[in-house]
């Protein structure tokens, strides 16, 4: 037993026995927290659509299917916005939403349609940047924000590399 002076004696045996409960119930606390749902996902579920428990890493948002249309948008936060803007070229369709003041804008109503006029992609991205896997072809993009409507013509070409930047 060890004592200090104006203190109780210190016993180390009751210290250890603290410490080991306080890590059996973090471990514990740690492994239900990571326990998988009943589709194999950990950290959220297949239709999660948010970018907290991403299986992606790296700060990429969920990865999200509308027929046969990939997404993924955000970059709401540093690690996020880093992680779609190093994606970018490796998705046929880029798209940026700003305010004139150069501030990012999330919540923006996206629309994408064919040549043919038929719905590709209907959603709302989560924020300033939207990555999208369609195919080569002529579409267009109707967006809108604040009751604000835009719309840009883009051909994604075989190198899929369209670009488009809506400002408001």
């Amino acid at each position: 037993m060890k004592s200090f002076r104006n203190s109780r004696p210190v016993h180390l045996t009751a210290y250890a026995t603290i410490l080991a409960a306080t890590l059996a119930f973090g471990y514990a606390g740690g492994a239900a927290a990571q326990q998988a749902d009943a589709s194999g996902t950990v950290g959220g579920t297949t239709t999660d659509d948010t970018s907290a428990g991403n299986t992606n890493g790296g700060g990429m948002p969920q990865v999200q299917q509308q027929g046969d249309v990939s997404f993924v948008s955000g970059g709401v936060g540093l690690d996020e916005s880093k992680a779609l803007l190093g994606a970018e070229r490796q998705w046929p369709l880029a798209l940026r939403f700003t305010q004139r003041s150069g501030e990012y804008v999330a919540d923006v109503r996206v629309q994408i349609t064919d040549s043919h006029g038929a719905s590709v992609l209907d959603t709302t991205s989560r924020g300033p940047y939207m990555l999208v896997r369609v195919r080569p072809g002529r579409y267009s993009v109707h967006v809108s924000h604040a009751g604000v409507d835009k719309t840009s013509a883009v051909t994604v070409g075989s190198n899929g590399s369209a670009r488009a930047a809506f400002i408001w």
